[in-house]
């Protein structure tokens, strides 16, 4: 039996140079949200942060540099390491929240797409290759990725490129201790359709929105310091909710997807989840195993890079992956048949996942 399998041939990063380090907030002056200033002294308000997010530093884009540049840098390295021609790639999902902002605007600018910027900056001349954005919260790229495996089994696209950009540090309320947690970043994966008589890359996904009551728990709004302009508005969230929701939601979502897999967790080698907040990531997988009966495992089946790069939203997973294909994340690496998952939680509220038969392409 023959199956079309989703095969990632090729992954790319966009990654800033600019560095923020958490003693670079020390200077900040930091309100809550009812605009009433927090009397901690910035240095402790920071150490409490690194603690529970395990964030140390993260990733600034320079002033010339957008979202669609990180976002070309990435997909140019994915083409090459899959070694295709752009112009034969069918279609080109972009994942994204806020567009194109230029510094010091706090305006969004998606006219035209991301997608179609980023296209152009390929070069790509084929009409027939379709440019789109989705908005779909920090799940953004799983997202696309589960859209790819959907054209290409059913036949109508054969290569796809998926990327997630995003530079949050455009939208950020500096006077707001969460806008410590967010980076700026973009990653970038080439799927190709494989016909193969073993079920391989993608075979198995699940999505999930909930907006009845969880729609506005990440929002845009006006900045926690009292003389601000209230009609200039900033990336806000409400964390507790967020958390909690993450922990009892996600993990269900997780199960569900591997159930309908028919594997095994016990077979699942890693864990790429969104990097949202380290002690969060860890409670999450934690419940996950849980929810078969296992109290014991070895966290080293969830890679992380939080600490250094913060929260790039839909940037975060196909980077991690990027980095441990690469060798870059020392005592992580993936092996010919391993099973991993990649799953997220963000803006919607929405949370996904996927389950992926890795192949080693290069033997």
């Amino acid at each position: 039996m023959a199956f079309i399998n989703s095969v990632i041939t090729g992954t790319g990063v966009g990654t800033p140079i600019d560095v923020k380090k958490n003693s670079d907030f020390y200077i900040n002056t930091f309100y809550d949200k009812n605009q009433k200033p927090i009397d901690n002294d910035p240095k402790v308000i920071v150490a409490k942060f690194e603690k529970i997010t395990g964030i140390n530093e993260r990733r600034y884009a320079n002033e010339k540099t957008e979202s669609s540049d990180l976002g070309t840098t990435a997909a140019r390295e994915a083409i090459k390491n899959a070694g295709i021609d752009p112009e034969t790639l069918d279609f080109i999902i972009v994942a994204q929240n806020f567009g194109n902002v230029k510094k010091h605007t706090i305006q969004t600018d998606m006219i035209p797409s991301l997608a179609s910027r980023i296209k152009r900056n390929l070069r790509i001349k084929n009409p027939n290759c379709v440019a789109y954005d989705i908005i779909f919260g920090c799940p953004g790229w799983v997202q696309g990725m589960i859209l790819a495996d959907m054209y290409i089994r059913s036949g109508h696209a054969k290569k796809c490129l998926v990327i997630g950009t995003e530079t949050l540090s455009r939208v950020l309320d500096l006077y707001d201790r969460d806008s410590m947690i967010f980076a700026d970043g973009a990653g970038a994966t080439v799927v190709e359709a494989r016909v193969e008589e073993e079920h391989k890359g993608i075979i198995g996904h699940k999505s999930c929105s909930f907006t009845y009551d969880e729609a506005d728990y990440l929002f845009l709004g006006p900045s926690n310091f009292p003389e601000s302009d209230k009609r200039i508005r900033y990336i806000k969230m409400d964390g507790r909710k967020i958390y909690e929701f993450s922990l009892k939601e996600v993990p269900v979502a997780m199960k569900a997807c591997l159930d309908a897999s028919g594997h095994d967790i016990r077979e699942v080698k890693k864990i790429f989840i969104h990097q949202a907040n380290e002690k969060m990531d860890e409670a999450i997988v934690k419940r996950f195993y849980k929810l078969y009966g296992i109290n014991d495992f070895d966290m080293e089946v969830m890679p992380m890079n939080i600490h250094e790069l913060g929260n790039s939203s839909v940037a975060t997973i196909p980077t991690l992956y990027h980095q441990v294909l690469q060798g870059e994340k020392f005592g992580h690496q993936v092996h010919d048949g391993d099973l991993i998952m990649f799953a997220s939680v963000g803006a919607g509220m929405n949370i996904n996942a996927f389950i992926y038969r890795w192949e080693d392409l290069k033997k």
